[in-house]
């Protein structure tokens, strides 16, 4: 159950889309990636940007609507970014094997594309935004 207050916010502009999430992504919030994630497809955006940065906790079900969120993404034909991806969240996916999923690396350009959308991307010094790549979820599991 979560205790903390969780947010969601998808915003568009410019082919661009963002999904900002914050508090715990549990069994109770997880619904609500999917519907931010929805409504910024609909906009038939090149991009879409996961912004985990203010996720605190992320159990089984929040990290199913993420590997749903990027389905849905591959689907539509929206390249996928994510950032912000925390300590715990990093432990989880090394869990199961899938840490790697989230880490492809984007050009400069993009993440320049990125900041115009949100306002600002915080990255680690040196480091830049993640992006994923073209795998299917049977090849993720194998």
């Amino acid at each position: 159950m979560t205790d903390y207050m969780f947010t969601s916010h998808a915003s568009f502009r410019s082919g661009l889309a963002r999904v900002t999430l914050a508090g715990e992504l549990d069994l109770d919030t997880a619904p609500y990636v999917q519907e931010a994630v929805t409504a910024c497809l609909e906009q038939q955006p090149v991009s879409l940007c996961l912004d985990l940065t203010g996720v605190s906790f992320c159990d089984c079900a929040g990290l199913s609507a993420l590997f749903r969120a990027r389905t849905a993404a591959l689907h539509a034909g929206v390249d996928l970014v994510v950032e912000g991806i925390g300590t715990q969240l990093a432990r989880l996916l090394s869990l199961i094997g899938a840490d790697d999923v989230f880490t492809p690396r984007m050009s400069s350009t993009d993440v320049e594309a990125f900041r115009c959308v949100s306002g600002a991307v915080t990255l680690p010094p040196g480091a830049e935004a993640a992006a994923v790549a073209e795998l299917s979820l049977p090849d993720l599991l194998a």
